[in-house]
């Protein structure tokens, strides 16, 4: 079968199965459950997928929210992975123009990162993969990950940790955007990590020299860190958050305070050497107070290796499924959505997307080309950098909002359940789906990526950047 007429094929059976997945992704967008806690989301995926004849194995890499469905057998091994978690703080009517929670939603958290079209599109697309391979006589296994915890968290390096990425020939995954292009911009990596300060409690007036303050610890250390600052790589980022200030009284010496650190830097041997200065910072802190510190490795993710050889099948790809269509009345609510938007909000889509400002609308609809040299640094990280470790990984973004529209906005939740999402969400899963039946049938493609990532990782196997003793957080007894 010509190229051409594969993709039009996938991209006809994509249309056909839209209605019970997009289905899906309204419903899951209505769930909007926490990280680590996307139990009914999980479990509407996997379901959906042990009904289509996938294997399905839940629970994995210790954390119930975690699954791997399989389908096929032999080479290659092409994996799409799916993410379905929201966010907090992010209650918001659908469709509104305006900041407006729901009111008959009980909880306050929202799909302000796409993740409930994520998971459906690369679903999708594994179906409809596994489908054309099977109808078609062609070798090749489909797997689906269903992966937790992307937000503030560690899901797939978890998983990439118990090696479940390992055997793959391919993995392949996709973000919602408001652009439609391969993903070419590089990410941070970063390390996070609990401090918690023991000191002693004492009057504060009547015999304040026989405390020892934890809060003046846990200050001191945010000191000693600005200090370091100076001497940071130029993409380096360090953030902070009280956990624990110590209590409410100001007679009582604190005997206990926590704060929690975010590490960030170009690459995870930078954010590594990085935080191991942080933490030599916070000792020296506790010396200076009299006071013990206790440093919990919470999780740390990589930054994305990115993999010419698989980017360049997927901008094809993109070409031959073709731009996203959209009708005037989107275009229209686009519009408005917009003018909900800051300048400075629509400035940063122009930074990070900027040919799309050659023929600017409120919905970008064409296929951006591929132009890795042009491409800009991201400054937040994400876990599909450990995937990219593992394993030979491309990504796609496509538009799913209106131009401009930030990431963690109320903006982003209003417009998760609209036409101009659903639309963006299959685009996705046509895409995913052509590359990964692409790649199928290109072992010469594979062999090179493969090669490429040995080149990057400087021909050493892939290290987890979380210790082997540190659980998922569904496994330890922290807050998450």
């Amino acid at each position: 079968m010509k190229p051409a007429s594969a993709v039009a094929e996938i991209a006809a059976a994509v249309e056909a199965r839209r209605r019970p997945y997009i289905e899906i992704a309204d419903r899951i967008w209505g769930l909007a459950e926490m990280r680590y806690r996307e139990f009914e989301s999980a479990e509407l995926h996997a379901a959906a997928l042990e009904a289509e004849g996938f294997r399905v194995t839940r629970g994995v890499a210790g954390m119930p929210t975690a699954f791997v469905a399989e389908a096929g057998s032999g080479g290659p091994m092409i994996g799409f992975l799916g993410e379905y978690d929201a966010l907090a703080g992010l209650n918001q009517a659908s469709g509104a123009l305006e900041c407006r929670p729901d009111p008959e939603r009980a909880f306050n958290q929202g799909h302000g990162c796409g993740h409930h079209l994520l998971g459906t599109a690369a679903h999708l697309a594994a179906v409809v993969a596994r489908d054309h391979l099977r109808r078609h006589e062609l070798p090749g296994t489909v797997r689906f990950y269903g992966c937790p915890a992307e937000e503030a968290a560690a899901g797939k390096t978890f998983m990439a940790r118990a090696g479940l990425f390992d055997d793959l020939d391919a993995a392949l995954s996709w973000h919602p955007s408001v652009a439609n292009s391969v993903f070419m911009n590089a990410t941070l990596a970063n390390v996070q990590a609990h401090f918690r300060f023991h000191g002693k409690s004492a009057h504060a007036a009547l015999a304040p020299h026989l405390g020892r303050s934890a809060l003046d610890a846990a200050e001191l250390m945010n000191v000693g860190v600005n200090y370091l600052r100076e001497h940071m790589p130029d993409q380096a980022r360090v953030h902070f958050a009280y956990i624990d200030s110590g209590g409410p009284s100001t007679n009582v010496i604190p005997a206990f305070a926590e704060v929690l650190y975010t590490v960030r830097a170009s690459r995870i041997d930078e954010a590594l050497a990085l935080f191991a200065r942080v933490e030599q910072v916070a000792r020296g802190a506790a010396m200076m107070t009299g006071t013990t510190v206790e440093m919990v490795f919470d999780k740390a993710v990589s930054n994305v290796l990115h993999n010419d050889a698989l980017d360049r099948v997927m901008a094809e790809q993109m070409e031959a499924v073709g731009a996203l269509e959209v009708s005037e009345e989107e275009r229209s609510f686009a519009a408005k959505m917009q003018s909900t938007l800051s300048a400075e909000e629509l400035a940063s889509s122009a930074k990070h997307f900027a040919a799309a400002l050659r023929d600017p609308q409120p919905i970008a609809t064409g296929i951006q080309p591929y132009r890795p040299e042009a491409a800009r640094p991201v400054t937040g990280s994400t876990d599909m950098g450990d995937v990219s470790w593992a394993a030979p990984t491309t990504q796609c973004l496509t538009a799913c909002f209106a131009w401009g529209t930030a990431f963690h906005s109320w903006q982003m939740v209003s417009q998760g359940k609209t036409s101009l999402a659903h639309k963006g969400m299959l685009l996705a899963a046509k895409c995913l789906a052509a590359t990964g039946v692409a790649l199928a049938g290109r072992p010469e493609v594979l062999c090179e990526a493969e090669r490429e990532l040995r080149a990057k990782r400087g021909g050493a196997p892939y290290r987890s950047p979380i210790p082997e003793d540190v659980m998922p957080p569904p496994a330890r007894d922290v807050k998450v």
